[in-house]
């Protein structure tokens, strides 16, 4: 959902960029949070599925619980979600905002010397 500039003063093109971070890193946490929420609800139905199945084919609930099976796919899925965790919140510094900022400038200054050669 954009944000409406008419009522906004936005004097350079620092505060647009800015603002244009602002709201990917709104949009980013929003996909977290959702990726979250959906795991969380798929995952209880899930495993309240393998559980009444293993009971009603005569394991006891203590059986069914620790079943290896009953938590596979939370656990290959959670492992998906820490690395969406690790991108939107930063946690390894490889793909922050800055690295890739840095990134940019690094190859934009290397074409300026290689364009700076041939003049």
């Amino acid at each position: 959902m954009p944000i409406n500039l008419d009522n906004m003063e936005v004097s350079t093109i620092g505060n647009i960029d800015k603002l244009a971070k602002a709201e990917k890193k709104v949009k980013d946490l929003k996909g977290f949070y959702i990726h979250l929420t959906v795991y969380i609800l798929v995952n209880i139905f899930i495993i309240t599925m393998n559980v009444i199945i293993r009971i009603w084919e005569g394991e006891s609930l203590y059986e069914a619980l620790v079943n290896f099976g009953t938590f596979l796919t939370p656990f290959f899925w959670g492992i998906g979600l820490v690395f969406h965790a690790v991108k939107v919140f930063n946690f390894i510094p490889f793909l922050s905002n800055d690295w890739e900022s840095r990134q940019i400038n690094k190859y934009i200054e290397e074409d300026k010397r290689e364009f700076e050669k041939y003049r």
